[in-house]
C-alpha cells in the first residue's frame, strides 16, 4: 500500500479514536490526532480516568463504529461558525482562534457522528479502507497540551496501524524482539553503563567495558579520517552565547542549551550544543589561500542539550551527547571528490559493524525556495553532484525533497539493524551559510577573496545514540574486534592456575583482551562466559599443560586445541580485519 494512503489510514484511525472515547465518556475533549510512525495518536482531556486496562474496550467501540464510517464531508467554515460549533472544547476553541489570526482556511470533516476541526488527509471509505484487524491501541500517556509543561497535561492514546493484519502481527513480533534486545536491558547485563540520580538524568556513565566500546568505534572513525588528510584539533566545552548569535544557532536552539554563569565576568555563557562554530574560530584564525584547500578538523567531543526529561531514554536521548565530528572547508570543485571520500569512510565503517546502507539524498523542496539560502545554482551543481557520487557508490539510494538543511543539501546514510528497522546515523551535510555569516575567505587563484563551502560529517554521529542502535543489533554479542573482552582464559582447578596465568600473560602480551576467570567452579565459570558473550573461552587442563596447548571454544560452541602462538596469530589477524 502506498505510503500517503496507509498515512490516511492512521489519520482517520485517530478520528475513530476521538469518536469512541467520547462515546465512552462523555464530555471528554479531543485536542490534536496526527499520523505517526507505525501508527497515531490522539490527545483528550477526559472527563474521568482512562489507563491501559481500558484500550480493549475503546478498541471494540472503534470497531464497532468502523461499518458506519463510509465517508468523510468536508466542510468550510468561518471562524463564528467553528466558535459555536466547538464552544465545549478548549482545545479546538484556541486553534480556531490561532488559524484565523493567521489567515487560514478553517475546514471540518465529519464522519456520522462527529464533527471535527481537520485540514483533511482520511480514508475515502474508511469502511471500505481500513481492516477491523489492522490496527491495535497500543498505550496511555500523558502528554502537555502543545509540548509546554506550562499547560494542562492531557491523556494520549497510542495506536498501532498497518495495511493489514499479518503486517501488524509483523510488527507486534518485531517490538517483542526488541524488547529482548533492549540497549538499557543488555547494558546492565553486560555491565557496560549506568546511570547516576546525583550526576543527572541523560547523563550516562561509562564502565570500564562500556568505555572500551566507545573507545574502539571512534578508534574506527578516527583512523579512517586520519588516513585521509584529516587533521585532529580541540575546543572548550563553554563559549559566549555571541558565538551562536553569529552562527544562527541561538535563534534554533536557543531553548535547549544549558546556560554557565561565571563569577569572573558578565559575558552571557553556554555549553557548547555544537561544534562548527569553535571549528569555524579556527580556521578563521589566519588567511587561507585555495592552495591550503581542502581543509579537514576532526574532533571527538562532547557537546550538551537541555532535553526534556519525559524524553530521555537510556543512550538514545540523552543530554551529553558524544559526537565523531568534522568539518571539511573547500571550494566547490572539490565537492565531487570529497563526497567520494565521504562515502568510502562510511562503507568501511558500517561495514565493519555489519550494518547495511541506504543513501537519502536530503534535497531542497523546489516548491518552497523561500526555506533555503544560498545561490540557487551552487545547490543545483551541489545536488548533482551529490546524486552523481551516490550512484557511483554503488549503495542503493533514494531522494527527499524538503529534507535538506536551510544551508545546503546533504547525504543522510540509513542503516538497517538486524531487526529490520531503519535508523538514521552517518550523515555529510553541505554548508554554504555559516560560512558567510562568520565571513569566512580564502584566497582564490585570480587573487579575489571567496567563501569556502562548508561540509559538516558525523559517521557514527552521537556515540551514545549510535551505541543504542549497535547493542540492539548485535543483542550484546560483538564482533572480536570489538568485544569488551576478547577471551577469557579458566583454569579447571587451582593447580592450573600457574598454567592459566602464562596464556594470559601472552595474549595480554599481544594487546588482546583477556580475562583470567578463577574461583567458582569450572561449569560456573563457563556459564559466565557465555552469559556475557565472550568471542572465546580457553579451558586448561591436565592434558593442556602436558602438550603444552589450549583448548579454546568459541561462541558458537565449536572446539579446538592447538598452540597458543597459533591461537594468537588467528586472533590479531581477525581483530586487524575487524572480524
Amino acid at each position: 500500500m502506498a505510503e500517503k494512503n496507509i498515512e490516511q489510514i492512521r489519520h482517520t484511525l485517530a478520528h475513530l479514536t476521538v469518536a469512541a472515547v467520547r462515546e465512552l465518556w462523555p464530555g471528554s475533549q479531543n485536542a490534536i490526532g496526527p499520523a505517526i510512525d507505525n501508527g497515531f495518536y490522539q490527545d483528550f482531556e477526559i472527563a474521568g480516568t482512562v489507563t491501559d486496562a481500558d484500550l480493549p474496550k475503546i478498541e471494540a467501540k472503534m470497531r464497532e463504529l468502523l461499518p458506519t464510517w463510509t465517508g468523510f464531508e468536508k466542510k468550510e467554515v468561518n471562524k463564528e461558525e467553528a466558535l459555536k460549533e466547538f464552544a465545549w472544547n478548549t482545545y479546538k476553541s484556541e486553534l480556531i482562534e490561532e488559524f484565523a489570526g493567521q489567515g487560514k482556511k478553517i475546514t471540518f470533516h465529519n464522519a456520522p457522528g462527529l464533527v471535527d476541526l481537520c485540514k483533511g488527509g482520511h480514508c475515502e471509505n474508511p469502511a471500505k479502507d481500513i481492516a477491523p484487524d489492522s490496527f491495535k491501541l497500543d498505550r496511555v500517556a500523558g502528554a502537555y497540551w502543545r509540548g509546554d509543561q506550562k499547560n494542562k497535561m492531557l491523556t494520549r492514546i497510542y495506536g498501532l496501524a498497518f495495511a493489514s493484519k499479518a503486517e501488524l502481527d509483523a510488527y507486534l513480533l518485531q517490538r517483542e524482539e526488541a524488547k529482548k534486545r533492549d540497549h538499557r536491558k543488555i547494558g546492565k547485563e553486560l555491565d557496560l553503563f549506568t546511570f547516576s540520580e546525583l550526576v543527572g538524568s541523560g547523563l550516562p556513565l561509562f564502565t570500564p567495558r562500556g568505555t572500551i566500546l566507545r573507545e574502539e568505534l571512534n578508534k574506527l572513525s578516527q583512523d579512517l579520517r586520519l588516513a585521509r588528510g584529516f587533521q585532529k584539533v580541540w575546543i572548550p566545552h563553554i563559549t559566549k552565547k555571541d558565538l551562536y548569535e553569529t552562527s544562527g544557532h541561538w535563534a534554533k536552539f536557543g531553548d535547549e542549551l544549558f546556560l554557565v554563569k561565571s563569577q569572573e565576568t558578565s559575558d552571557e555563557l553556554v555549553m557548547k550544543p555544537m561544534n562548527c562554530p569553535h571549528h569555524q574560530q579556527i580556521y578563521a584564525s589566519k588567511p587561507r589561500s585555495y592552495r591550503d584547500l581542502p581543509i579537514k578538523y576532526l574532533e571527538t567531543t562532547t557537546i550538551y542539550r537541555d532535553e526534556k526529561a519525559g524524553e530521555l531514554m537510556g543512550l538514545s536521548r540523552v543530554r551529553a551527547i558524544t559526537q565523531d565530528d568534522s568539518h571539511i572547508f573547500c571550494m566547490p570543485d572539490q565537492l565531487d571528490s570529497i563526497y567520494s571520500e565521504v562515502l568510502a569512510m562510511v562503507k568501511e565503517f558500517y561495514a565493519a559493524v555489519d550494518m547495511p546502507l541506504k543513501i537519502r539524498l536530503s534535497f531542497s523542496d523546489p516548491k518552497a525556495p523561500e526555506k533555503y539560502l544560498g545561490d540557487k545554482a551552487l545547490w543545483e551543481k551541489a545536488e548533482t553532484i551529490l546524486r552523481e557520487t551516490a550512484t557511483r557508490a554503488g549503495l542503493q539510494f533514494y531522494e527527499a525533497p524538503g529534507e535538506a538543511a536551510f544551508y545546503g543539501p546533504k547525504i543522510d546514510f540509513m542503516a538497517t539493524d538486524s531487526l529490520g528497522r531503519e535508523w538514521q546515523l552517518a550523515t555529510g551535510q553541505l554548508d554554504f551559510v555559516q560560512p558567510a555569516r562568520f565571513k569566512l575567505t580564502y584566497t582564490d587563484a585570480d587573487g579575489s577573496l571567496k567563501t569556502p563551502i562548508m561540509i559538516h560529517l558525523a559517521i557514527a554521529g552521537s556515540l551514545e545514540r549510535f551505541l543504542s542502535v549497535y547493542i540492539e543489533h548485535t543483542g550484546g554479542v560483538f564482533p572480536l574486534w570489538l568485544a569488551p573482552v576478547q577471551v577469557a582464559v579458566l583454569p579447571v582447578s587451582d593447580k592450573h592456575t600457574g598454567y592459566g596465568k602464562g596464556i594470559f600473560d601472552s595474549l595480554r602480551d599481544q594487546n588482546i583482551r583477556v580475562e583470567l576467570s578463577e574461583g567458582d567452579s569450572l561449569g560456573k565459570r563457563i556459564r559466565k562466559a557465555k552469559i556475557e558473550k565472550i568471542p572465546y573461552y580457553i579451558v586448561v587442563g591436565d592434558q593442556e599443560v602436558a602438550d603444552n596447548t589450549v583448548t579454546i571454544e568459541n561462541r558458537e560452541g565449536q572446539k579446538k586445541t592447538e598452540s597458543i602462538e597459533k591461537f594468537i596469530e588467528k586472533l590479531k589477524r581477525d581483530i586487524a580485519a575487524h572480524a
